[in-house]
Formats: C-alpha cells, structure tokens, sequence
C-alpha cells in the first residue's frame, strides 16, 4: 500500500486521524481533565468526526454498543480517568458478554503520576482486563497511531468484542510524525498487527470436520437448528436460511438470535430456553440431532445441563474454539467462519425431508400460553397488546431495543423480528439500564428508521438522563414504560418461589414519568388501557416525525408474568404455561 507524506502532529490529532483512517464518524463521550487536548481536537475536527456528548459515561459505552449492534461497525466512547473510565466498565461488560466490537479511550494521569494514587487515577487496564479482547496503556506517542490500528483489528476479528486503550495525558500532547496509512512506511503490517490479524482469521476447521458434520447430519430423522447471535454477527442469516430449508429442519433461536431467521418464516419456532416456545423447548429435548450455529450454551437456554437434549446428538458450528465443549458436549464441532462452513455443508448436502418431524411442530407451535387476552386485561393493557400494537402502527421495520427485565422477554416474545440487527438488547450480562443509551447509538446510526425502546419503569429510572441527549439532538426515539409499579421479573420469582414475600420490589414511587419526560422538551403521553395506548402511539408519530422524542407510561398489571417459564434446576420442557 502507498504510504501518505508524513506530518508531525499531537497526539491527540494522531488520535483523531486514527480514527478517521479507521472509517470511524462517530464517537459518543463526556469531557473531563485527563482529555481536554482529545476534546479540543475533536472541536477543530468537527467537520470530519462527530462526537455526540451523552449524560453519563456509562450510557456512552452503551451507545457506543447499541450503534455496533445495530450497524455491524465498531462502535467507540472516550471518558476521562478516573471515575470517568470506571463509569464505562458495566457498558464494556455489557459489549463483551454479547460479543460486541467497541473501542473505549480513557485518558489517564500524565506518566510521570503514574501509579501515585494521583487525583483521578485509577489503573484503567488492570480494571477491565477480564472484560475485554485486549487493552493497551499508551505510554510512547510512537505507538499511539500503531495502537489504535490493532485495537480495531482485535474488536472486529474473530469472535468481535471491546478493547480499551488508556492514553496519558501528556501523551496526548507531545508530538510525533503520522503517516495515514494501515501498514508501517516500509509497506508492510506491522509484525504486531500480522500476529493479531492471524490469531482472529485463522481457519480451524479441516475437511474431516465437514465430512464428520455431513455424516450427522444426513442420518438425522428429527434434527433441529438452534441459532444464536454469532449468525447475525457474522453476516450469516442469509446461509442459515438455505441451510434450514435444505435440511428441512425447524430453527430454534438464542436471546440474541432473534433476527437471524425471519419471524414469518415456516421453519421459524421461536426462542429456545427459560422463556422459549412451548415448540422449541419440546422439540430441542425430542431431538436426534441438535445443530447448534454461532450460539453458545448459556445456562437460560439450557437450564438442568445434565437433561437438555438429551436424546440428541450435538453438533456445533462456531466462531470460537473456547465454546466447544465448555457447558455441552458436542459429538461433532466445526470451528471457524460460519459463512463458509455453511456454505461447504450446503454444496454437499442433498436436500432432506423429515415430514412427520415438521408435522409434530407444527402441533406444538399451537401451543401459546397466554394467546388468549383474558377479560381481566381487555380492560387494561396487556403487554403483548402494547408490542403488537407498537410494531402494527410505528412500524415492523422498527429497530426494538429493551432494557432488562419483564419487557425484554415479552418484546423477544411478540415482536415480528424479520431481519438482522433489527433487536438490540444486553443478554450475557442483563444491564438494567443499558436500553437508552442503546437506542442513541441506534439512532445516530439510522436517523431514517423508528427505533423503539421498550423498558421498564425500574430500567428507566436508572437512564433517564439520557433523554437530554435525544432532546437536545432532536432524535425522535419512541420510548414505552412498561409501568408496574414493582420490579417485575424479580416480582414474579418472588410470586412463584418466595412465598409473595416482595422483599424491595414495590417501585409505587416518583417520578412521573409523563412530566419526567416534558422537562427534557420531549412528548408523555400516560396510557391505562388499550384504546388509550393505541391513540398515544398514533399522537407520538406525529412527534416523531417534528424530531422530538417520546415517551409513553403504559401502566400493566403489577402481576402480569412472562410465560412460558423453566423453574430453575428444571428441564427446559417443563415449563409453567
């Protein structure tokens, strides 16, 4: 590659044209001591990058995560030292749970302070060290550009996730020549980028491994596809559909599946696990053959390991080595980028009929608890009904983001997922609190699309700020309250296993959310039944589209459930309905 002229530049301008080089136009953060010279070059870059200036550190992190999610780019925040960086670590957490490429910048204590307990320092590096792919502490302003260069490498090679690179401060005002260019000026990668560029694309699987795997699966009579968000991160949804039809197998989906198969689709059964589908708990555990694409083996989908699938083989397609075997064991695994290993599976595989199998799902996909919406919720508002009636009027096309709890389970429930990316929610880690900020970066990438937000008046409380930023940028995100009263899924294992003993749980508190909404100048619309909801969703398009946020208090039952539910300790196919 033809390198550029070189140019001494700060380090913070070195920074910014890093990022610049990296495609990046982005970038969500909050000011402090350790990155005024950082901020001062975005002021004089503003033309080229855009910085959205957030309420709290922690919501940075995860727009940061929301606007990778919903884009498949690698999202990026910066917050000072100090309690500025501790505030991104639940948002770096969030992201590496789920697999999601972001890159956080911390500024730090000039070097000479280094280690002296000086005013906002903390070690950054060693903090987050079991939470991301790889972190840096720049030390040398000659490695800040190179540093940069690998840190998106590392986000968005192999299995994707967060890194963080701490940048001293006086770093970040010494000056050093730049040369924009992804390689080094004698025109090759760095030896310390090429080893981390193999160790993320290296292929690991053999063509015994796709023999071995061709084997199960020809001799399947009851073979069943569970799915997870490896699927979509990888761009495979595409392959995974032909795949499902030519092995005419039904498809099962992980939390952060949802997506990867079309919600319309025939072979479509819906999630899989604690709050999964009568049709694909059952059919998971009367399985022969479990083939499991880009999903890991989380304890909420399989719950008492000793029984889950239990008359299937597995067979096990993903990314990363680390998950083979770690909670299953698998009688065949083919590690490496699913796009390919599905796509040398389908040119070998001939086309499958398993017509009885179908039939049985078809039979067990009748079996919905809570289809019926019982007299006692006509009269009020029935959380199905609002994530109906949301997708029906704002639009299907939405992108659905939750917080965690209640909400979440009934929108991975009843929203009609048709494409990739289109839900956007913490899984691994459960972040209350993460949903707004995810929204922000979801709709900073996509002004052009309705971005929902379903919460929960716990989650809300806890992100609310974040409606100054949307306010302020006149980002129309529609927010709906799912407004118990109570923390509601803590609420419901305190029902069904604590005797009703709702020890912390009852939220009858402020704010009002409605007035709570018209001091950030966004629209609150208060909801107690289904027509009202329904008039509040068509008043709030009209909001939306003057560029002003809203935000609707949909009050429901303090006792509404989520339903289907695995006890704990229980096979997923013992379910209260």
């Amino acid at each position: 590659m033809k390198t550029n002229s070189k140019a001494s530049y700060t380090g913070s301008r070195i920074l910014i044209e890093a990022l610049i080089e990296q495609g990046v136009d982005t970038v969500f953060g909050y000011p402090g001591g350790a990155v005024l010279y950082i901020y001062d070059e975005l002021y004089l870059q503003r033309e080229r990058i855009r910085h959205i200036l957030v309420s709290h550190e922690q919501h940075a992190a995860h727009a940061a995560d929301g606007y990778a999610r919903a884009t498949g780019k690698t999202g990026v925040c910066i917050a000072t030292s100090g309690p500025g960086a501790t505030n991104l670590v639940t948002g770096i957490a969030t992201a590496y749970m789920d697999s999601v490429p972001i890159v956080a910048i911390t500024g730090n204590v000039s070097r000479e302070l280094l280690g002296k307990d000086s005013f906002q320092e903390v070690d950054i590096t060693g903090i987050t060290m079991p939470i991301v792919k790889h972190n840096w502490i720049v030390k040398e302003i000659t490695e800040l550009a190179e540093t940069v260069r690998e840190a998106f490498i590392v986000a968005r090679t192999g299995r994707p996730g967060p890194v963080l690179i701490d940048i001293p401060k006086d770093v970040t005002t010494a000056s050093a020549f730049f040369s924009s260019s992804l390689v080094t000026p004698s025109g090759v990668m760095s030896e310390r980028a090429m080893r981390l560029t193999e160790r993320n694309t290296r292929k690991t699987f053999s063509g015994k491994d796709i023999e071995n795997a061709l084997a199960l699966l020809s001799a399947a009579k009851k073979p069943v596809i569970y799915a997870g968000g490896g699927v979509i991160i990888a761009n495979a949804a595409n392959a995974l559909s032909r795949f499902a039809e030519s092995l005419n197998a039904p498809v099962c989906l992980s939390l952060m599946g949802h997506g990867a198969l079309s919600s319309g689709h025939p072979l479509w059964m819906g999630m899989l696990g604690m709050h999964g589908t009568v049709a694909s708990n059952k059919a998971v555990q009367h399985s022969d053959l479990l083939i499991t694409v880009g999903a890991r083996f989380s304890d909420r989908v399989t719950s008492l390991v000793g029984n889950f699938a239990k008359n299937a083989k597995i067979l096990h397609f993903d990314i990363d080595p680390a998950e083979i075997n770690k909670n299953v064991r698998t009688e065949v695994s083919v590690t490496g980028d699913l796009n390919l290993i599905l796509e040398l599976i389908l040119e070998a595989l001939p086309e499958q009929s398993h017509v009885e199998w179908l039939a049985q799902i078809e039979k067990w996909k009748k079996q919905i608890p809570g289809s019926h919406i019982t007299d006692k919720y006509n009269s009020g508002l029935h959380p199905r009904f609002i994530i109906e009636e949301a997708a029906k009027i704002i639009g299907a096309d939405s992108i659905a983001v939750t917080d965690v709890g209640q909400h979440q389970m009934w929108t991975s429930q009843f929203f009609p997922f048709r494409y990739p990316r289109q839900f956007i929610t913490s899984g691994g880690l459960g972040t209350m609190g993460f949903g707004l900020g995810a929204a922000l970066g979801a709709k900073t990438a996509f002004p052009c699309k309705n971005v929902i937000l379903f919460t929960g008046d716990g989650s809300f409380r806890m992100n609310c700020a974040e409606l100054a930023t949307l306010s302020a940028l006149k980002l129309p995100v529609l927010v709906i309250v799912f407004n118990n009263g109570v923390l509601g899924m803590v609420r419901q294992w305190q029902s069904l296993f604590y005797e009703k003993r709702y020890s912390e749980t009852t939220l009858e508190r402020p704010p009002d959310f409605v007035q709570l909404a018209k001091a950030y100048s966004c629209a609150g619309y208060r909801c107690k039944n289904s027509a009202e909801f329904s008039s509040a969703l068509k008043e709030a398009l009209k909001e939306l589209a003057k560029g002003i946020p809203v935000v609707i208090d949909a009050q429901i039952d303090k006792d509404a459930m989520v339903l289907p539910m695995v006890p704990g300790g229980k096979p997923i196919d013992e379910q209260i309905l």
